[in-house]
């Protein structure tokens, strides 16, 4: 499926969610190094960190120099043909420095590990081992028996597998801000997406590990958590003896109550899920973060049923009329899809009525392709001519632009609580923060004695279509 964000399309000072990165530190004590470039959601970032973590175990030391490899790891997302492409690219280029050394290990892992396990083993050729996202722990014993020449795999999916008990190797890390996986899998079913069968059924995390984690990071000078789940609204913990249940309402509080040194994040949200319970615990409290992700992907019921949402375009708005009102100044972004199967240009048109409506400030944006494996590769014929895609995702693209835009110039002359993050990518002079709606802010350094993870208040001056110009007031 092709993709455009916008805020990553028209300026990079944001930290995206969806991208490609490699990580990370070279930890000389180690005789084994391997090499991870990770793909797609913030699940697999944050899985790659588990991986790590496991291999760290095991004497193998992580080297952003592939050349240094024993091992090279994908961590891979299966959910865009385009994702899929890029990695495919990628392992035949690992492939090719194969042949310079031998003994190096290929590897995939995560969602395209599940779904093309026999491609890539057999009919390419291309990796000596295929983990999937619930069989981590089985890694050590996969490595060895690929250093034997046998092709190694572990796909099976876990009811159970949530990883609480490992601590994650925080990956390029910027050290102020993290995320904390709080569930694996997903319950919902919709009918473009193949997470459900790529990561199995629905688990929450153990609460008590979650606050844990959270606290460490506290305590080792991070200012900033996010709170990980492909569906985060379900979550729902039970211990053991069935005397105690958390919502996610009440793991957000408990996360919250660590400090209010310590802002809370969360992504993502499903529209059915989000409670009054979780928007009156964020106006609660200053230090949950007023910004929610609300994934739409169409305004048209007709068409949010063939997707299997399970809501109408009028329950949405509605929910979007509700977050406005217990939390006025909370930033909304979305999930919007352009040229599902049988789409009208009526119900194009409802969609671009519905981002109006709901004024995001910003929107992940593609064009439907199909996914083999979906609901909808079953039941649907994907009718819709690609360039009538690309037309309807352009008009959704000029539309948010000019949303975003709008949003940014109401904020001209506001003051904000910014968490510095770093310099700026276009200039050392300049510090890049984000406020709590999730906007970026960048303003200059000046002659304040700051550093990375200090609070301080900028007022914003100017504005581009994706960032807030601003300047120190306070700090």
């Amino acid at each position: 499926m092709e993709t455009l964000d916008l805020q990553s399309k028209v300026h990079d000072e944001a930290r995206q969610g969806e991208a490609y990165a490699p990580f990370a530190f070279d930890e000389n004590q180690y005789k084994k190094h391997f090499y991870i470039e990770s793909y797609g959601c913030q699940m697999n970032f944050s899985d790659s960190e588990i991986v790590a973590s496991i291999l760290n175990e095991q004497g193998f030391g992580a080297t952003r120099n592939v050349e240094e490899a024993d091992l090279v790891l994908l961590n891979t997302c299966s959910i865009r043909e385009k994702a899929e492409q890029t990695v495919r690219k990628r392992l035949t280029e690992f492939r090719k420095a194969k042949d310079q050394k031998p003994g190096l290990l290929i590897g995939v892992l995560g969602c395209m590990a599940e779904r093309l396990k026999a491609k890539l083993l057999e009919e390419e050729k291309l990796v000596d081992l295929v983990v999937g996202p619930d069989a981590y722990r089985t890694l050590p014993g996969l490595i060895e028996e690929a250093e034997t020449g046998q092709k190694a795999v572990n796909v099976l999916l876990s009811r159970e597998e949530t990883y609480a008990d490992i601590s994650p190797v925080r990956l390029d890390s910027n050290g102020v801000t993290a995320f904390v996986s709080i569930m694996r899998g997903c319950n919902n079913m919709c009918s473009f997406c193949v997470v459900p069968f790529t990561r199995g059924r629905e688990r929450s995390r153990d609460a008590y590990s979650i606050v844990a984690e959270a606290s460490d990071l506290y305590n080792r000078g991070y200012k900033e958590v996010t709170l990980l789940g492909q569906n985060v609204d379900s979550y729902y913990w039970v211990n053991d003896n069935g005397s105690e249940t958390v919502t996610f309402a009440n793991l957000l509080e408990r996360v919250a109550l660590i400090s209010t040194d310590l802002r809370v994040r969360f992504s993502t949200s499903h529209p059915k899920d989000i409670t009054d319970e979780v928007l009156f615990t964020m106006a609660k409290y200053e230090n949950i973060c007023k910004y929610i992700h609300l994934p739409i992907q169409s305004g048209n019921t007709r068409v949010l049923q063939l997707m299997n949402r399970t809501y109408t375009r009028e329950w949405y708005l509605a929910k979007v009329d509700r977050i406005r009102e217990i939390l006025p100044d909370c930033g909304i972004s979305s999930d919007i899809i352009a040229g599902f199967c049988t789409e009208t240009e009526e119900e194009h048109q409802d969609t671009l009525s519905a981002m109006a409506y709901s004024k995001y400030d910003m929107s992940y944006m593609f064009f439907y392709s199909e996914r083999p494996g979906t609901l909808a590769e079953r039941r649907y014929t994907d009718d819709i001519p690609e360039e009538v895609k690309k037309r309807r995702l352009q008009e959704i693209v000029d539309l948010q632009g000019k949303l975003s835009k709008e949003s940014n110039q109401k904020d001209l002359g506001k003051t904000f609580k910014v968490l510095i993050e770093g310099n700026s990518k276009r200039s050392d002079d300049d510090w890049m923060g984000r406020n709590s709606q999730n906007k970026v802010i960048v303003f200059p350094k000046g002659n304040y004695n700051l550093k990375k993870g200090d609070y301080v208040q900028v007022k914003v001056n100017d504005c581009t279509q994706a960032t807030l110009i601003g300047e120190i007031i306070a700090i």
